[in-house]
């Protein structure tokens, strides 16, 4: 269904029912909200929660800004890597009032932010901009945003700049399994056969890389984020696999150190990816987390330390 949210069409799932706790999905760059599988919506809601997931501004069915252009994606990354400012059509501050908005729309007074990748930086500033709306926050195999961090392996980068073969579904289709390959989660392999529908489901769905475009230029200009987190006083969790071959895992160790008291757990074989094996690792640590800080005081006491866990 479409919602009004900060003055623009937005596609949202709510899954769940009212009167439960309420857990805000964000998902990553270019990604739209069928990207969070069905299964780990429902390993969510059987835990006792109410799923709401949106497609972000530019993505899948909600609104787009082909209006803006692109611009000059080239010059635009070499002023990031020079560290200069990226000019971007909207901020990833702009998606956040996006995610807010959203919560405004349905009614909802607070929620437990969870954000993945892009969708995970989302998440980080929302829980800056709006405490009073986070119950907690979890971000999801993101970053930081720390000029320094380790970017994608070599062979991961070089994938990023080729362009498919071809137009059609199956070139495009082929394309992403070629990715989706080298940032998988190494222990939870998934067949070419569940990778091609998952994909194709996607591509009829919608496909606007220029969005996509639009977004990765969106982050590159977030450049105070590292200057935000410090800000962040709800419960917080940062989720990353150790294998993750586009974000590192040491993006996720300083996102950690930089928001007081929030707990880092690393997953053993997670890659860049939600197979389902991974789904159900995170919801085992998300609803029991949320449900926690829902009976908890919402701010984290002074004196609670930076820990380290490794996942089952």
């Amino acid at each position: 269904m479409k919602v009004t949210a900060n003055g623009l069409q937005i596609e949202v799932d709510d899954t769940g029912g009212e009167g439960r706790p309420v857990i805000l999905l964000i998902m990553g760059l270019g990604m739209q909200l069928v990207a969070w599988p069905t299964a780990f919506v429902q390993q969510l809601v059987d835990a006792g929660f109410r799923v709401v997931r949106h497609d972000n501004r530019d993505i899948g069915l909600s609104q787009g800004f082909d209006h803006a252009g692109t611009g000059n994606v080239v010059w635009q990354t070499i002023r990031h890597r020079l560290g200069l400012k990226v000019h971007s059509a909207y901020t990833l501050q702009d998606m956040t009032l996006d995610s807010i908005g959203v919560l405004d729309a349905l009614g909802i007074e607070k929620a437990h932010i969870v954000g993945a990748s892009m969708g995970g930086m989302i998440a980080q500033r929302l829980a800056a901009t709006a405490p009073q709306r986070t119950a907690s926050l979890v971000s999801i195999m993101s970053s930081s945003g720390a000029r320094g961090l380790p970017g994608p392996r070599r062979e991961v980068a070089a994938m990023l700049m080729r362009r498919p073969r071809g137009r059609s579904e199956s070139d495009l289709v082929a394309h992403s399994i070629r990715l989706l390959r080298l940032i998988q989660s190494p222990a939870y392999p998934q067949t070419d056969e569940a990778l091609a529908e998952r994909l194709t489901f996607g591509l009829r769905r919608s496909y606007h890389p220029a969005g996509l475009m639009r977004q990765m230029l969106a982050i590159g200009a977030d450049a105070e984020r590292p200057q935000v987190l410090p800000r962040i006083h709800v419960p917080t969790l940062v989720l990353h696999g150790d294998a993750d071959a586009l974000v590192p895992i040491a993006c996720g160790q300083d996102t950690a150190k930089r928001i007081p008291g929030a707990r880092f757990v690393a997953v053993p074989g997670m890659g860049h990816d939600l197979p389902p094996e991974v789904c159900t690792i995170l919801a085992n640590h998300i609803a029991p987390f949320a449900h926690a800080a829902d009976t908890a005081d919402t701010a984290h006491p002074a004196d609670t330390a930076f820990a380290k866990d490794t996942a089952p």
